[in-house]
């Protein structure tokens, strides 16, 4: 059976989907030949991406890994695409078994292939919910189930804030979320910038992903930053996704900029 025989009725399959073309660049198999093709295509624009990609797959590992060391065991993980190979119950419930896990994405393919992956796991779950929408994600019968908000949560968004327009208002949406959340709960963030790169590069990747139901909206530094009010950036702040945490012995980039995004983790401010 194809992807495409199994795929739910309502899906787009003549149309690119940003979840799909983001597994493609990590090598997955949870795509269509739409989602490659445009994959392609932004490769040959940026043959730097599949690197970029992979680096802000390598800091969400250790995002993960550094929230689960502060004493937090259960996550959030919106705008999560598809989760394979790296992903965040792996990740975490490799450092600590009881650690918990929701997935939140608004494709329906990407919900039907996660809770294929994830069946069996009683500590891991995925629900199909808008990110932009915080009361409606938190109140989700299966997020109410798994994860007790009254203790700390890492809430992960991770490459996916540049998906949501300024006229959504990602500040107020971050906010929605705070304001559920308890003390010792932290949020980590990668997000692109066009900081330092050439013009014409980032407008053609942005027209290119103009073709999904989901438009780029790159960002500055400061203006990524002036997401996170409400919360305190732990060191080394908000940095070139590469030199956040780095593990020992890892080989840092030459030129971070390269990477065309910013990265970091930030703890809830309490009164």
């Amino acid at each position: 059976m194809t992807a495409e025989d199994w795929a739910p009725d309502d899906v787009d399959l003549q149309r690119p989907n940003a979840a799909r073309v983001y597994d493609y660049y990590l090598g997955g198999s949870h795509n269509f030949a739409v989602d490659r093709e445009m994959a392609r295509k932004a490769i040959d624009m940026w043959p730097d991406l599949p690197m970029i990609i992979r680096a802000n797959r390598a800091f969400l590992a250790r995002a993960v890994r550094f929230l689960v060391r502060q004493g937090v065991r259960q996550f959030l993980d919106l705008g999560s695409g598809i989760p394979t190979v790296g992903s965040v119950h792996e990740v975490a419930q490799a450092e600590s078994p009881d650690a918990r896990v929701v997935y939140v994405d608004i494709d329906p393919v990407a919900v039907a292939h996660a809770r294929m992956i994830l069946a069996g796991n009683k500590n891991a779950t995925v629900i199909q919910g808008d990110l932009r929408r915080p009361d409606g994600i938190l109140g989700q019968p299966d997020v109410v189930k798994l994860l007790d908000l009254d203790e700390p949560v890492g809430v992960l968004m991770i490459a996916v804030l540049h998906f949501v327009p300024d006229a959504d208002d990602p500040a107020a949406i971050i906010a929605g979320y705070r304001r559920t959340l308890q003390s010792d709960s932290y949020i980590a963030v990668s997000h692109a910038s066009d900081d330092e790169l050439p013009p014409q590069l980032t407008a053609d990747h942005r027209a290119l992903y103009a073709r999904t139901p989901t438009p780029m909206c790159m960002r500055s530094r400061a203006e990524i930053v002036g997401l996170l009010e409400g919360w305190v950036l732990v060191e080394p702040g908000l940095v070139r996704i590469p030199l956040w945490r780095p593990d020992p012995g890892e080989e840092l980039p030459a030129d971070p900029h390269l990477f065309a995004g910013y990265a970091g983790v930030a703890s809830l401010v309490t009164a």
